[in-house]
């Protein structure tokens, strides 16, 4: 068809149905396919990520997925390097690859690159993450908003990993996150076709109650007091995760709990939606309408420069 090769990226909220859209992808182009998604990469966290089942993932050859420990240092910088790299070797016997995940940082550092940030000292991080253990993520907010006020101003101030990381670069050269953020996109070896789900906003709220409910019949509250010993870790300042870690603290009941986790999820996929409805690049559909999604990357192909 051409001589270019293609990443089809899917992207959209969590529990909006992107793995089984990029499964059908993948089946359609004979291809594989890369998650995006920052909570799948870890082997200890299973059932409150939402990972391809063992029978999805009999369907299409998923990477990234299980592909570390929580108590491996993974950050978006090795996810860069670790994908282009996997991307070479898939882009040698396909002329597309499919890329699925709700971590829009993650997605941007595939397709457009990440700025090259300073090697940090372990010490800092267990420092940053102690200091959200003890005193929460208001004294996180506090020390950002004072070291680098610019970041601080754009940053979503309600994700921990996101403040652990400019202040752990704070911290270790001296100067502000912001500072080392060019935001020129990298050249890459391949072309991006942009794919975005999006359902009613009624509808998607449903589906992630649901979800949420499913998990917990899977055994959620197990596998976080499985983890308890590994709280502190930075994969684990996640949402489903942290408000269990507070019910076993005995700080809020079970049901409550529940709740917490579905409203905290319906919040993290707007704020989701926010980040991937800025790039006009991205084209919309439906998570079931498989067919016109083909028809338009098939297109985009076809006539690149339309």
């Amino acid at each position: 068809m051409t001589s270019h090769k293609y990443l089809i990226c899917v992207v959209g909220p969590t529990a909006i149905g992107k793995t089984a859209a990029a499964i059908a992808l993948a089946r359609h182009y004979h291809t594989e396919i890369i998650s995006a998604d920052s909570r799948q990469f870890y082997r200890e966290m299973s059932i409150g990520t939402a990972k391809p089942t063992d029978d999805e993932q009999a369907q299409a050859v998923h990477h990234f997925v299980n592909s570390h420990s929580v108590n491996e240092l993974f950050n978006v910088g090795d996810f860069e390097a670790q994908g282009l790299s996997k991307l070479e070797e898939i882009f040698s016997d396909h002329g597309i690859a499919i890329m699925a995940g709700g971590s829009g940082l993650y997605v941007n550092a595939i397709t457009k690159g990440f700025d090259d940030l300073p090697k940090i000292d372990v010490a800092v991080r267990e420092e940053l993450n102690a200091l959200f253990t003890q005193q929460g993520i208001s004294a996180l907010q506090q020390e950002l908003s004072i070291a680098d006020p610019g970041y601080y101003a754009q940053v979503d101030v309600n994700n921990p990993q996101r403040l652990i990381r400019a202040l752990e670069v704070y911290r270790s050269t001296g100067k502000p996150f912001s500072s080392y953020r060019t935001g020129n996109s990298k050249p890459r070896p391949f072309k991006t076709i942009m794919i975005g789900l999006e359902l009613p906003r009624e509808h998607l709220y449903e589906r992630i109650n649901h979800r949420v409910d499913l998990m917990m019949q899977a055994g959620l509250l197990e596998e976080v007091r499985w983890l308890l010993p590994d709280r502190h870790l930075n994969a684990l300042n996640t949402v489903g995760y942290t408000e269990l870690f507070d019910h076993l603290d005995g700080h809020t009941d079970l049901t409550t709990t529940v709740e917490l986790i579905k409203q905290n999820t319906r919040r993290f996929a707007k704020r989701q939606l926010t980040w991937f409805k800025r790039d006009r690049d991205t084209k919309w559909f439906a998570p079931t309408d498989v067919p016109a999604i083909i028809q338009y990357i098939d297109n985009a192909i076809r006539h690149p420069n339309a």
